[in-house]
């Protein structure tokens, strides 16, 4: 029996609305990384991005378990000497609350050509309001 290999015309792309309201970061983040991938389809393919489209609505609500909601910090490098700068995940969510979820998905994909294709297609919304009702949109339970 051969191994099958999905062919760039038999992909079909879906989009799905995730609510993140009450949800835990990590958890979340890793099922929208599994639909992003095709991980979830019969036709998944690791060379190839088969996966669908997720809108999240709701980023400001997401959670952390235990402390972590004082204690991380998202830290990142000017590339320069003493250039190393940390922001708190508190501060990070209330002013930018889809850079959370984005970055939290981003980890969980292949940092290739292949994941930055995939990451295109994840919408984060900090509201409950998104612009992309025309898609018709089906809402998934994670």
């Amino acid at each position: 029996m051969k191994t099958y290999l999905a062919r760039p015309s038999e992909i079909q792309r879906k989009w799905y609305v995730a609510d993140a309201d009450g949800k835990i970061l990590g958890r979340f983040a890793s099922e929208i990384a599994q639909i992003l991938r095709g991980k979830r389809k019969p036709i998944y393919s690791p060379h190839l991005d088969v996966g669908d489209h997720v809108i999240v609505i709701n980023a400001s609500q997401i959670q952390l378990t235990g402390k972590k909601a004082d204690q991380k910090i998202y830290w990142r490098h000017s590339g320069y000497p003493g250039g190393l700068k940390g922001t708190p995940f508190k501060e990070l969510l209330a002013k930018k609350p889809e850079r959370v979820i984005r970055k939290a998905v981003w980890g969980m994909l292949p940092h290739n050509r292949l994941g930055r294709q995939m990451i295109k297609k994840l919408r984060v919304y900090g509201g409950s309001e998104h612009v992309h009702q025309a898609q018709n949109p089906e809402p998934i339970e994670l």
